[in-house]
């Protein structure tokens, strides 16, 4: 088989998104809002999870699945919806995720028992992962250029916005208490702003799908679909139940199916047929290089927040508006360099992410030695020039790490590639918190003394150690595309 590089056609032109002036940018804020309350979504239930439980009576296994049941499904769901996108068209897919989004938002908001919750965070995370690829594909086919890097840019941004102040956000609508909403506010908060996106997606977005209309394959849909299953359930159950024995066979489990999904996909293309993700990606440096690069940082951005949230609430006795608060420190940085992420780009080039990635770690080892010093009684004000510090180096990886990760997929891939770029985003988020917590929640033990503070501090050097790998990694990336451009 011809490698992909050589045998991809550029897509029609009435199939590329028209990125006219205007139109190009109210697409981007379409997009964008979309992209904030997914990000937002991940975030903002940790805040409302003590209210709700006590306003529905919901047990600590509904509560848990609150919060995994979205993850789960947005997972599973990212690389078939990347294909769906491929062959019904990208706008037609990312308005039907939207609305599906809004109304299960609704459904999240106005449930009335723990079990109508959950199944309607399940159905609201299926429904984020038929967006996602969709605005992935769409930033790559139907912007160029200055205008692509912007958009990426702003992606990333937005990205970082919704994660980095999503409690905060939580902590003011619940203690402003909207029309007696409380904890539904949380939720009800999509629907002006997913209405508003769905009104305007129609004519602020130009319809786009892979060159050659694909056939889906439903036994790469199920292989996919239940190696995710088996992977990532036991990543978010298996600390909290002490790893019983059902999920190691998950895992085994999940290694046998990723490998039969993977013969399926080479066979399937082989014979001339259209897999759901084109083993063809795998042959492009740049996009392997770069999928490896998002392992690794995902996996050090979830735990982060979780570890850094957990030492300000159950280690120094903060509310959830409170340890929302702080994360304005970073949140200032990351709003620093996120907004001019596509300028220091252009200055900087290749070296843009390990610069970040360095960044990071320096900020990371600014909190520990802060941490270290103040235990459990010093300001958090001591913790600030650490936290900004990280926020600045994580403003300039964010975007250009998935930029660069699609940036030499052909057209007729770029479906297959945002649903696997996404996929890898939610799995490495799992494996990184399923990491962490062991380290975590072993050294801190019932939390007494300095439990929290050598917990945070054996986290912090875990994490340390992923932002340097990435600055390596992408440096090493980066001089081997220099020396092939020469």
């Amino acid at each position: 088989m011809a490698s992909a590089s050589t045998t991809a056609s550029p897509p029609a032109a009435q199939d590329r998104p028209a990125p006219a002036a205007g139109r190009s940018g109210l697409g981007l804020l379409v997009l964008l809002a979309a992209t904030f309350m997914t990000a937002l979504d991940v975030f903002i239930v940790n805040v409302a999870i003590p209210a709700l439980q006590g306003d529905l009576r919901a047990g600590t296994a509904a509560v848990q699945w609150v919060v995994a049941g979205f993850g789960l499904a947005v997972a599973t769901g990212l690389v078939t919806a990347g294909r769906l996108g491929d062959i019904f068209g990208r706008r037609r897919m990312f308005s039907l995720g939207l609305a599906l989004f809004t109304a299960t938002s609704a459904a999240c908001g106005f449930a009335p028992t723990p079990g109508t919750l959950v199944a309607a965070r399940v159905l609201q995370g299926l429904s984020a992962a038929l967006m996602g690829p969709q605005v992935l594909a769409i930033l790559q086919t139907g912007y160029t250029g200055r205008a692509q890097a912007r958009a990426f840019g702003m992606y990333g941004m937005t990205m970082g916005v919704g994660a980095v102040f999503g409690q905060l956000i939580g902590g003011l609508l619940i203690r402003a208490d909207l029309l007696g909403l409380g904890w539904r506010a949380c939720f009800l908060i999509n629907l002006p702003i997913g209405l508003a996106a769905l009104a305007l997606a129609p004519r602020a977005l130009g319809e786009s799908r892979a060159p050659r209309r694909p056939r889906l394959d439903p036994v790469g849909v199920a292989l996919s679909t239940a190696s995710v299953v088996a992977l990532v359930l036991p990543l978010i159950q298996g600390r909290a139940l002490g790893w019983p024995v059902w999920t190691w066979m998950c895992l085994a489990g999940s290694a046998a199916l990723g490998t039969a999904f993977v013969a399926h996909q080479r066979r399937r293309g082989a014979a001339g047929g259209d897999p759901v993700l084109d083993t063809r990606l795998f042959r492009l440096r740049g996009f392997s290089l770069g999928a490896l690069a998002q392992l690794v940082f995902w996996a050090g951005q979830g735990s982060f927040f979780l570890v850094l949230a957990l030492y300000l609430q159950a280690g120094r006795g903060l509310d959830a508006l409170a340890s929302g608060t702080v994360f304005l420190s970073i949140g200032a940085g990351y709003l620093l360099t996120s907004t001019a992420a596509h300028t220091i780009a252009a200055r900087l080039g290749s070296r843009t992410v390990p610069a970040g990635a360095l960044l990071m770690a320096a900020g990371l080892g600014l909190l520990w030695a802060a941490v270290q010093t103040s235990g459990t009684t010093g300001t958090l004000w001591e913790l600030t020039p650490g936290l900004f510090v990280d926020g600045v180096g994580m403003g300039m990886v964010i975007a250009p790490l998935t930029h660069s990760a699609l940036g030499d997929v052909p057209a007729e891939l770029v479906g297959s590639a945002s649903g696997l770029v996404a996929t890898i985003q939610q799995i490495s988020g799992a494996l990184g918190i399923a990491l962490i917590g062991i380290v975590f929640y072993g050294a801190a033990g019932d939390g007494a003394g300095r439990g929290y503070p050598h917990a945070l501090g054996l986290g912090l050097a875990f994490l340390t150690a992923l932002e340097l790998s990435l600055a390596v990694l992408t440096a090493v990336t980066a001089a081997r595309a220099g020396r092939a451009a020469r």
